[in-house]
């Protein structure tokens, strides 16, 4: 079948609202307020809230350069455009490369910890429930993220909607009802450097605490793979990717500031993941079944966040499949969902792959701690390298638009927030709070590494015989005519 007979995704199937949940859910708030950001509390104590606004606000330069280039560049590839156009094709290639491998195995990672967080709960209330069965959980969350993908960017997209507003709405009333139960403990002082934990006093507390939230914030830029299938995408894409951003970046800040001061500022370094000292454990002790609403949310997210990051997976193997720098094989859709089956069944097989594989040589959670290594370590680096293309892009291929505090100011600051967090990602101890990483957690460092080193090979195979392909990674293909969606009428179309 020639290229031309080939149609492509579905254009204008979703509006702003569709896509701004796309980049919400891939945060995965829920999972990110009760498991993420109070790793940050060993440090900031009860400062956690100014350490989470700092985040914040270092998370939208970079959402900002995303955002400015997404308007400029609409196209499924997203950041391997983005570092294409903005930089080389041959660094949006890699990009592109290292962007598809680990946003592949953000759907395992939180299949994971669905399996281990629904079985310990299960295990909990009922002890004949065997703690450690949690892969039937694991599995059945794949049938379903399977199923919203095959069925197309809008089933896929509002079934994330649907699940972004719950989990949102559970901890947002959550925080609101911990506000009023502080009653006259309520203080702004956890917004200042006072109730740092020991041995990390003043801004030193709070910048460390910062550098673990920053983690939180990953996923942002998710809304950018669907502008081929977006509504307006110079626009809405802008918006989505700025608004995700700053719009759950509040909520971080409101729930750590009413779980801050109803827990206690100066007892808050204590607080963590799981046990009493926890949101669930919070829940569990003084709010009755208002536990199980954080228990669902929770779960609620890590569904959401692997079905955004599917789409992100296999939209930016589309794009590099058409323009075969990947097996063309990704290029292919369902005639009627438009949906990117190949590459949804390459990534159900790679997630059922890594899960089952790596959940049962260790354990679900050490599994989950090594994949979160790999996934985080390569998702801010894709967020340094592109500060530096929106610079670049400005700089050199829309001089007319470039305004030197939007597009150099911003990047630079971005790339001075990440850097810290990448450093800490990969576990490197140039600062004093940064803990080396132990085996098999260790092992996600030479992962990365020999993927990329294998994507280098591929950059020189395909330089040397089609460099062609190579060029292309900067095309944007939305600004071309799209392939007419074929006619449906009583027959079933072959």
């Amino acid at each position: 079948m020639s290229g031309e007979t080939v149609p492509g995704l579905r254009r204008e199937a979703i509006g702003l609202r569709e896509v701004l949940f796309q980049s919400i859910t891939a945060m995965a708030p829920a999972a990110a307020v009760a498991a993420s950001i109070p790793s940050g509390a060993a440090f900031a104590g009860g400062s956690l809230p100014l350490s989470v606004l700092i985040a914040l606000v270092a998370c939208l330069f970079t959402a900002s350069c995303v955002a400015e280039l997404a308007r400029q560049l609409p196209a499924a590839g997203s950041v391997a455009t983005y570092a294409a156009q903005g930089l080389h094709p041959a660094v949006g290639f890699l990009v592109g490369w290292g962007y598809v491998f680990v946003e592949a195995l953000v759907p395992p990672l939180l299949l994971l910890q669905l399996g281990f967080t629904t079985a310990g709960t299960l295990h909990q209330e009922w002890s004949s429930y065997p703690g450690d069965l949690w892969w039937p959980w694991s599995l059945a969350g794949a049938a379903v993220i399977a199923a919203a993908g095959y069925f197309g960017v809008r089933a896929s997209a509002r079934f994330g909607t649907v699940l972004g507003v719950f989990e949102v709405l559970v901890f947002v009333v959550f925080a609101v009802w911990l506000i009023v139960k502080a009653g006259g403990d309520n203080t702004l002082s956890v917004f200042g450097t006072s109730h740092t934990a020991e041995g990390c006093q003043g801004i030193s507390g709070v910048f460390a605490g910062s550098v673990y939230t920053v983690l939180a914030f990953a996923g942002f830029e998710a809304a950018a793979p669907l502008a081929e299938e977006t509504k307006d995408p110079r626009r809405t894409m802008h918006r989505a990717v700025l608004g995700a951003a700053l719009a759950i970046g509040l909520v971080y800040v409101l729930t750590t500031y009413a779980m801050a001061v109803y827990f206690g500022p100066d007892r808050f370094a204590g607080f963590g993941a799981s046990g009493a000292a926890s949101w669930e454990g919070v829940a569990r002790a003084s709010f009755g079944l208002f536990w199980v609403l954080v228990f669902l949310a929770v779960v609620n997210s890590t569904i959401a966040n692997a079905n955004a990051c599917a789409n992100v997976s296999t939209r930016t193997a589309f794009a590099l499949g058409r323009i075969r720098v990947f097996p063309q094989l990704f290029a292919r859709v369902h005639p009627r969902h438009r949906s990117p089956v190949a590459g949804i069944a390459v990534q159900c097989a790679v997630a059922l792959a890594a899960m089952l594989g790596l959940g049962f040589s260790y354990d679900p959670v050490t599994a989950f701690l090594l994949l979160a290594t790999v996934i985080v370590t390569v998702v801010i680096g894709v967020y340094i390298v592109v500060n530096l293309a929106c610079a670049g892009y400005f700089l050199r291929r829309r001089r007319d638009l470039f305004k030197p505090v939007r597009h150099l100011l911003f990047p630079l600051l971005g790339i001075v927030a990440f850097v810290p967090a990448l450093l800490t990602a990969a576990g490197l101890p140039v600062f004093d709070f940064v803990s080396e990483l132990t085996a098999p957690v260790s092992y996600a460092g030479p992962v990365v590494g020999a993927w990329m080193i294998a994507g280098v090979v591929v950059l020189i195979f395909l330089l040397r015989r089609h460099p062609g392909r190579i060029a292309e990674t900067a095309r944007v293909h939305f600004d071309e005519s799209p392939t007419p969606e074929p006619r449906q009428s009583g027959a079933v179309q072959s």
